[in-house]
């Protein structure tokens, strides 16, 4: 298994199946993504070398106007794509497995979490996991402690507002909020 492989596997939509080949290679990837993020965590870091441990996460060269205050976690690195001019505040949680794009300008307030997997609601498959990406547009702000599910796309210049629990596409220039978030007016 090889990360191609992997990513194509993983962007079909097909199921991550416990105790197969493309489970094991997640899994393995995964623990790098552990080691690198508990790095992040365990001290402070000049912005430039910030900077180098994002990029040795995501395996991608990460723009110096990226700033992202930790603690921050990701539980794959490899399917992150941060943008330019993103702000990521603490305490944010990407489970990247599936895809995580964010767009340029981007702000991500404390506590998000963005969440590509979803797991079999069959008791004897809950241990397969099923990725779907995120993608979130430009200047799109994201409120403390929201949650963005799989699949879904927040269009640029949205809002989504603190608490709201995006379980479906938001629209571009709107602002969403609630549990589950529902639209609230245009911007």
């Amino acid at each position: 298994m090889d990360y191609r492989t992997f990513l194509e596997h993983v962007q079909a939509g097909k199921t991550l199946e416990s105790g197969t080949e493309v489970f094991t290679y997640m899994s393995n990837i995964s623990t790098q993504a552990q080691r690198i993020c508990a790095e992040i965590n365990s001290k402070y870091y000049e912005h430039g070398e910030l900077i180098s441990l994002l990029s040795e996460l995501t395996g991608q060269e990460i723009d110096q106007s990226v700033r992202v205050f930790p603690p921050f976690s990701s539980d794959f690195g490899r399917n992150l794509h941060i943008a330019k001019d993103v702000f990521i505040n603490a305490g944010v949680r990407i489970q990247d497995t599936g895809g995580v794009w964010i767009d340029e300008g981007a702000l991500v307030g404390h506590n998000v979490v963005l969440a590509t997997l979803n797991h079999e609601l069959e008791p004897s498959r809950r241990q397969n996991l099923i990725p779907a990406p995120i993608h979130i547009g430009k200047n799109v702000w994201i409120g403390s402690n929201a949650t963005v599910l799989q699949g879904v796309t927040v269009g640029e210049n949205s809002v989504i507002a603190a608490g709201a629990v995006v379980t479906k596409d938001v629209p571009a220039n709107s602002i969403v909020g609630g549990v589950p978030a529902k639209f609230i007016k245009n911007i």
